[in-house]
């Protein structure tokens, strides 16, 4: 039986059902941004950017762009209703503070521990730029991560150990794939969704650390 991988959308609007109503959540950039766009309405989620800004919404319309109206990934957005703008040492105050319920940030590797990179491959030709990636990992009372599977040279981001350089320590809580929704926690990774088509077997293969199997239910089909 086939599989088939989510997009980057449909992994976004997966995350977004699990945010809970009331929450205070910062988006990170890449594949995190495009969740504002699938939260429910019937949901008051409070989204927080560190360049400043809180309860924002989902992106504008085209020709209704406002250019100062922008996230951290200098994404055009909108403001909602009661919606503030700060400046960023006072978004920086509240990351570090604990007062954001959720993160959603990207990932090169997520190793079994917890820990987290997401911000340097360690390449020489890289640059760095790690924005308030530490302060989020550590300030954040839950930390989700969002990622392909493996990298396009099909090699794994769920790691033993980390080899790129660290963003955060035992930080991430739960991680959403093309492939899989796993919880991460003291007793390992937790396996609790895969694709449809795709078997436990084939997905520990695609995994350099060592997955449980925890499957209560299959991510549902989503015609996109």
């Amino acid at each position: 039986m086939t599989y088939q991988k989510l997009s980057r959308d449909q992994i976004a609007e997966r995350v977004a059902q699990d945010i809970p109503d009331g929450s205070y959540v910062n988006l990170g950039i890449g594949v995190p941004t495009r969740i504002a766009k699938y939260l429910p309405k019937d949901k008051e989620i409070f989204l927080h950017s560190e360049n400043g800004l809180l309860a924002f919404g989902p992106p504008p319309q085209q020709g209704e762009e406002d250019s100062d109206l922008i996230n951290a990934g200098k994404e055009f957005v909108t403001m909602l209703t009661g919606g503030s703008y700060f400046h960023h040492g006072d978004s920086f105050a509240m990351m570090r503070g604990g007062h954001l319920d959720i993160c959603v940030l990207g990932a090169f590797q997520i190793a079994a521990n917890r820990d987290l990179a997401n911000w340097h491959t360690g390449a020489a030709d890289a640059i760095p730029a790690v924005g308030g990636a530490m302060d989020l990992a550590v300030g954040a009372k839950k930390v989700f991560v969002t990622t392909e599977h493996t990298t396009k040279h099909g090699e794994a981001k769920i790691v033993k150990q980390l080899s790129y350089p660290l963003t955060g320590k035992q930080c991430v809580d739960r991680i959403y794939t093309d492939l899989c929704v796993i919880d991460v926690d003291a007793e390992g990774l937790k396996v609790i969704e895969m694709v449809e088509g795709l078997d436990f077997e084939e997905l520990q293969k695609l995994t350099d650390a060592p997955l449980k199997n925890h499957l209560g239910k299959q991510v549902p089909k989503q015609n996109r």
